[in-house]
């Protein structure tokens, strides 16, 4: 990757993750994506062009509104500068292939989700269906999992909530399930039980070090969606690697 390369997909990557802080902002809300233009969430000031350069401005303002004075919540650089990392590692990894276009889609979804579901414990539909159906056609498209794999998928993904939530009686939400599906869709339902797993390992062994710190109590709820983005992104960079890590853990 040339430096004139990286510095591109660094900058296509920040301007990206400025969109997906809107998008993080407003969906749960049920507010326009487009109208009105981005403001303060203290003062509801508008931003002008100068102060919503992605993380140039953040740094610039010292995090601080011009307007207020307010502090700018962090999750707006965090967002950025990860948006723009996950850009950069999927270029490396897949460079200008068809598996790009479908990683950075991907990609940028999973990080709206984690970020609605560490503030508002919810997966909203509005992203994780049609993301079923895009992960399933970007397979039909692209060839890197078989349709009959991709359809599969879904339902070990979503499936394997479905049975927990039977269960335990309410015990993980819908939008656990929907984002299982949509996780199927794209990885094939072989990648999505490596997936699933390493979300399960990661999820109880934050929940553990959170309830020995006293961070969390038992009756406390942790998302789960964070813990399922992280598998399914490693599932998408990994999958052959994960799948036989997988296999060999239950051989």
């Amino acid at each position: 990757m040339t430096p004139v390369v990286l510095l591109l997909v660094v900058i296509v990557g920040l301007v990206v993750g400025s969109f997906l802080n809107v998008c993080i902002a407003r969906i749960p809300a049920a507010e326009s994506l487009w109208r009105p233009r981005s403001r303060c969430p203290a003062c509801l000031t508008p931003i002008s062009s100068r102060d919503n350069i992605p993380l140039v401005s953040y740094v610039l303002l010292g995090g601080r509104c011009r307007a207020c004075g307010c502090r700018i919540p962090l999750q707006y650089p965090l967002v950025e500068a990860g948006t723009s990392a996950l850009f950069v590692g999927s270029y490396w990894r897949f460079g200008l292939g068809a598996d790009l276009p479908v990683a950075l889609v991907l990609g940028s979804a999973l990080v709206v989700l984690t970020a609605i579901d560490l503030k508002h414990q919810i997966l909203p539909d509005v992203i994780t269906l049609p993301g079923i159906a895009a992960g399933f056609l970007a397979n039909v498209v692209t060839g890197r999992v078989s349709w009959l794999e991709s359809l599969i998928g879904i339902f070990v993904g979503g499936g394997t909530f479905f049975v927990i939530i039977f269960l335990s009686k309410g015990g993980m939400g819908g939008g656990d399930m929907k984002l299982g599906a949509m996780l199927g869709a794209f990885l094939g339902w072989k990648v999505i039980l490596a997936a699933l797993l390493i979300a399960v390992l990661a999820g109880g062994i934050v929940a553990i070090v959170l309830l020995v710190t006293g961070a969390r109590s038992r009756k406390d709820p942790v998302p789960f969606g964070p813990f399922l983005a992280a598998g399914g992104l490693a599932g998408f960079f990994w999958g052959e690697r994960l799948l036989e890590w997988y296999l060999d853990t239950f051989r």
